[in-house]
């Protein structure tokens, strides 16, 4: 059986964000599984409120995965300024009132990476 790690932090660099926790540090998973990163936001999500998720590899720059408004609306088009754009519709998003979470379904080992989800709040 092999074992992946799958990291996720709150804050990717230079992208302003609120507090967002993740529900874990870190997660296991099994290798054609899926894993859903979760994070808690420290107020009630608004309306307006835009998720970013992001990957990054060691040594490597993050990469832009998905972004979407709390209606399930998705962006996943590159956003000038921000990442390089990785397309893969694999990701999936969803938010509740106070969280978010990714999913990945399928899981390979290249999908072992640091996961960064970033808030932006218009």
């Amino acid at each position: 059986m092999i074992y992946k790690r799958i990291k996720h932090v709150s804050v990717p660099l230079g992208v302003s964000c609120e507090d967002l926790t993740p529900t874990n540090k870190e997660v296991f998973s099994v290798e054609g599984s899926n894993a859903t990163l979760s994070y808690r936001l420290s107020r009630e999500v608004k309306t307006n409120d835009y998720f970013f998720w992001y990957r990054q590899y060691p040594g490597k720059p993050p990469e832009f995965l998905i972004s979407h408004l709390p209606s399930g609306e998705v962006m996943k088009e590159e956003i000038s300024g921000l990442a390089e754009y990785i397309p893969d519709n694999r990701y999936q998003s969803t938010t509740s009132s106070s969280s978010t979470n990714l999913t990945i379904p399928a899981l390979t080992l290249a999908d072992t990476a640091l996961y960064y989800c970033a808030l932006e709040t218009q």
